[in-house]
């Protein structure tokens, strides 16, 4: 039985994906596999943009702090999903629920936002190639990350200041793989109108603002891209754009379909999966869409493991 008090739950109890044990347990090497390639994708990413001077220019910079954000996301969301595919539950304190619901929320807040930031760089580069370095110096792209960060942060800080003031006196069973909003919302026994409301608000803010931005920069490239005379170049001009353009595409469709809802979703099934898609297939996909088809960063990855290969050659044990 969970440690309840009469007016407080001390903890949940997260279900998972409930599951025939030999399917529960090709799920956890699967779901394992592609943690360990998210984390190794990432720290590659990282590592060969912070060493490779050729690649400290803003699309980069902010590429890497996407990468570093996945990182962290997947720490957040994928060992949670893991444990639940090891136990028929799993089982959180409410200090822990919170704290991992904050973080959450704040990284999941900070992509949209630098996604939207990503949007505008590219936005600048093809509309404005012969202005870019004055309009993007690396001091504004600096602040433009680090209001990303600040943004997400706060917003999540501000989400969880009305959803911790709730009483929860049991049930305390949560229908999903970590805790999230919506469940959350849904085991509460008070009034929960203004939390719901506010939770609402922030979602429209911190994903539909950014979405209106991310539209609004490339319905300018379309244009611009429209007006180049040779098809080379308008292919050239719209193959910098695809791989951002497809990870905003997954990500922002996702999210608007689980998070942008006025009332609390008494259905988890589907919303669990869709929670999949975002919180492990997108971070596992990122590094692949964005960088496989990058000569610039392949280049620079190659000569950074020749380069310790040799290294480790003219170093004798």
């Amino acid at each position: 039985m969970s440690n309840l008090s009469r007016s407080h739950v001390e903890e949940f109890v997260l279900v998972g994906f409930p599951t025939a044990p030999p399917f529960q347990s090709l799920l956890f090497v699967f779901f394992f596999a592609i943690y360990l390639l998210t984390l190794l994708e990432n720290m590659l990413i990282v590592s060969t943009i912070w060493l490779t001077p050729s690649l400290h220019r803003p699309m980069y910079f902010f590429l890497s702090h996407l990468s570093f954000l996945e990182l962290w996301y997947i720490n957040v969301t994928i060992p949670r999903l893991l444990g639940a595919f090891l136990t028929e539950d799993g089982r959180v304190s409410y200090g822990g629920c919170m704290t991992q619901l904050y973080f959450f929320i704040a990284l999941a807040c900070t992509e949209c936002v630098l996604l939207a930031v990503m949007a505008y760089d590219r936005y600048l580069a093809i509309c404005e190639p012969l202005r870019y370095p004055s309009l993007m110096p690396p001091r504004l792209a600096t602040r433009l990350a680090a209001a990303s960060w600040g943004s997400g942060f706060f917003s999540s800080m501000m989400k969880l200041l009305f959803i911790s003031r709730l009483s929860y006196c049991g049930p305390n069973i949560i229908n999903h793989f970590f805790c999230d909003i919506s469940p959350l919302l849904n085991l509460t026994c008070s009034d929960k109108e203004q939390a719901e409301l506010v939770d609402f608000l922030l979602a429209l803010v911190m994903i539909l603002l950014p979405l209106v931005g991310v539209v609004s920069s490339y319905a300018a490239i379309i244009v611009a891209i429209l007006r180049i005379p040779t098809a080379q170049g308008r292919h050239k001009a719209f193959s910098t754009c695809t791989s951002h353009l497809a990870v905003v595409v997954i990500y922002y469709s996702s999210t608007l379909f689980t998070y942008a809802r006025p009332r609390a979703m008494y259905t988890f099934n589907y919303n669990k999966i869709i929670s999949v898609l975002y919180t492990v297939i997108v971070p596992f996909l990122n590094p692949a869409i964005y960088c496989l088809r990058n000569k610039e960063v392949k280049e620079a990855f190659r000569k950074t493991m020749l380069g310790r290969c040799h290294h480790q050659r003219e170093d004798p044990d």
